[in-house]
Formats: C-alpha cells, sequence, structure tokens
C-alpha cells in the first residue's frame, strides 16, 4: 500500500498536468481522494486535511520553479557579451 505522502504527491503531479494551476480545485480533489483510493487505503484521512497537504506540495512546486526560473534567468543575463563601444 502506497504511503500517504505518496497520494499527496500523486495527486499534486496529476494536478499540475491536468490543470497547469498552483492552486487546488475543491472538486478535483474530492474525486482524487474518492477515486484515486485514498479514501480506501486511509478510511480515516481527512478530506480537508489531505487537500491542505496536496497544497502544500502545490505551493513547493510553484516555489522551485520561480527558483529555477530566476536561476536560468540570471544565468542568461550573465552570460550575455555586450559589445563594446569603440
Amino acid at each position: 500500500m502506497p504511503k500517504l505522502t505518496d497520494y499527496v504527491k500523486m495527486a499534486a503531479e496529476d494536478y499540475l498536468e491536468e490543470t497547469g494551476n498552483t492552486e487546488l480545485n475543491a472538486r478535483w480533489i474530492a474525486e482524487f481522494f474518492q477515486d484515486g483510493g485514498v479514501q480506501d487505503a486511509y478510511p480515516r484521512q481527512n478530506l480537508v486535511a489531505f487537500a491542505e497537504m496536496v497544497q502544500k506540495e502545490l505551493t513547493k512546486h510553484e516555489e522551485r520553479a520561480a527558483k529555477k526560473t530566476r536561476l536560468l534567468l540570471d544565468k542568461t543575463i550573465r552570460g550575455i557579451k555586450y559589445p563594446r563601444k569603440s
């Protein structure tokens, strides 16, 4: 049986892939909770708590992507050689 954290990561990845959005949709996560097997594997798990964990994972993903983008932009800007004026 997968760990709860595995379900959280799977839900976050699926949501990002399907929607491209990092703000979790309540209907989507409720369907995933039921149809994805979380409810069966963890019958005592609260849907709201699970949704909060998935939202936290989505936020982490967004922050990592923003950091990576900033680093790539900085690297690109530093790599540009401006022509010297004569």
